[in-house]
């Protein structure tokens, strides 16, 4: 059989070759062939017929009008599923090697038959026009931080037109960490795009609307920065197209650089952020070029940010404890019966009231948490000592796992005051050291020691009181040393001259 080789081998030898005949012994074929193929001017593999016959016999043409009514009804169904139907209806009939065939059925049938399928327009991506954000979860990545899992997301700004992105650290898909993490991303940009356009997350988008709009924060936000918002459609992710493909680049890049940092684990959360804008900044460093051509068609910068909390009116109940997004905090006692503002950051909680902030304490994640700080009740607790047994935020009373067991050594010897015992440690913790009192009880604990509130005051003041005082006594000084060492300083410089 005749190679396109050989053909191609006679068409030049016929040009140079004195005879048909010649140039056709030299490509390896007779004079007829030659003939045919230089009349021809096409290649074997050109003039070869189409395969229109089938080699063996389709093990499914009985059953194919079904398969094709099944796929027209759902086309989703993928050959497996219907392979697995024709086995349960026709047993015995079909082997688990002709799971291929049908594959290969079903592809030429979808390809030449079967419905439409989606089709994507490829944008074209102007300089300083369009950013893009979103959140992505990290948690496959397996990072830990002092020893415990962080389980963490990224908010990821992308700029469409040169790829530049930049990433902040957040816990929740909240509106403070989309406002805090687009802030950030414009600041260290230095300009505004003209378009944000993001997916509907809850705190950019209202969905209860027809048709869903901004809410009233983010479209404020958006006005702050002079930015012209944009949401895609729902279950469009592709729309969003250049961040949601940016989300597996980045997280890939994080995962390489870990594997050859060879270590996962991070002594401080400054210390993995610090990793992360070293990775961003290696992504970036080959965009620069294109973000040349970005940063003069950026809009300037408003001359400060804007407001990065939520604002709230509590009134501080009975229990010296607000709710805050379906959270329950407490505050100093002394407010109760107060109406307080709340402002919520995204990772953190103020407490102010006339004016003056009076405590700070971390966010609670999700909904029905709850965070009482001992130091807030433990005074009217030792008044009230039997409300302990059945305090709905007991849990919350016990800073380490050292005052858990303290309690329970103290409750096992004395049922009936060993939490009023308890409660006096307690404060001592609040009123002179946690740090102290965690200690004493340590030693106590793991030397098999009875525990008392006395016993552990005692240790308290013994390891609080300070240093007892060194007496330091200097001998005279004798001037006439000092007298004859200038002597002697005198006389060198006379006998230098």
């Amino acid at each position: 059989m005749l190679t396109d080789q050989q053909v191609r081998k006679l068409m030049k030898l016929v040009k140079t070759e004195k005879s048909l005949s010649s140039a056709a012994a030299k490509a390896g074929m007779c004079e007829k062939t030659a003939r045919r193929y230089v009349r021809s001017g096409k290649l074997p593999s050109e003039s070869a017929a189409e395969h229109a016959w089938r080699t063996r016999v389709d093990p499914f043409w009985e059953v194919w009008e079904e398969v094709v009514g099944l796929l027209r009804n759902n086309p989703g169904l993928q050959a497996k599923t219907v392979f697995e139907d024709l086995q349960r209806r026709f047993p015995g009939r079909f082997a688990d090697g002709q799971l291929r065939t049908l594959q290969r059925r079903l592809k030429v049938w979808r390809a030449l038959e079967g419905p439409e399928q989606e089709v994507f327009f490829a944008q074209e991506h102007r300089p300083g026009e369009l950013c893009q954000s979103d959140f992505t979860h990290m948690e496959s990545l397996g990072v830990t931080v002092g020893g415990q899992p962080f389980d963490h997301l990224v908010y990821h700004f992308v700029l469409t037109y040169s790829n530049w992105e930049t990433g902040t650290v957040c816990f929740s898909e909240s509106f403070e960490s989309l406002s805090a993490g687009l802030e950030g991303a414009l600041f260290e940009l230095g300009g505004v795009p003209r378009v944000h356009q993001s997916d509907r997350l809850s705190a950019a988008v209202c969905n209860l609307q027809s048709p869903p709009g901004f809410t009233d924060r983010y479209a404020a936000l958006l006005r702050h920065y002079g930015l012209e918002g944009r949401m895609i459609q729902a279950a469009k992710a592709n729309e969003n197209g250049d961040v949601e493909q940016r989300h597996h680049r980045f997280k890939d890049a994080v995962d390489q650089a870990l594997m050859l940092r060879g270590s996962r684990e991070f002594s401080t959360r400054e210390a993995y952020e610090a990793f992360l804008r070293k990775v961003l900044g290696q992504l970036n460093a080959g965009r620069r070029e294109r973000l040349a051509e970005e940063v003069p068609l950026l809009h300037a910068l408003p001359p400060r940010r804007m407001d990065g909390f939520k604002r709230l009116r509590c009134r501080v109940g009975q229990g010296s404890t607000v709710s805050v997004e379906h959270n329950v905090y407490s505050v100093p006692s002394r407010l109760v019966g107060e109406q307080v503002e709340v402002r919520l950051y995204a990772e953190h909680l103020e407490v102010w009231c006339a004016q003056r902030k009076v405590e700070t304490m971390a966010r609670l994640r999700g909904r029905k948490g709850h965070r009482v700080n001992y130091r807030h009740v433990i005074g009217w607790l030792v008044r009230k000592p039997g409300a302990f047994a059945n305090y709905r935020y007991r849990d919350d009373l016990f800073p380490t796992s050292r005052f858990r067991m303290a309690l329970d050594e103290l409750e096992r010897h004395s049922p009936q005051r060993g939490h009023r015992e308890y409660l006096k440690i307690l404060e001592l913790a609040a009123t002179e050291s946690e740090t102290l009192v965690d200690a004493a009880l340590q030693a106590l604990i793991g030397g098999g020691q009875a525990i008392s509130f006395e016993v552990v005051e005692a240790m308290v003041q013994e390891a609080g009181a300070p240093p007892p005082r060194v007496d330091v006594y200097i001998d005279d000084v004798d001037l006439e040393r000092y007298d004859a060492m200038l002597d002697g300083w005198a006389f060198a410089q006379e006998a230098g001259r």
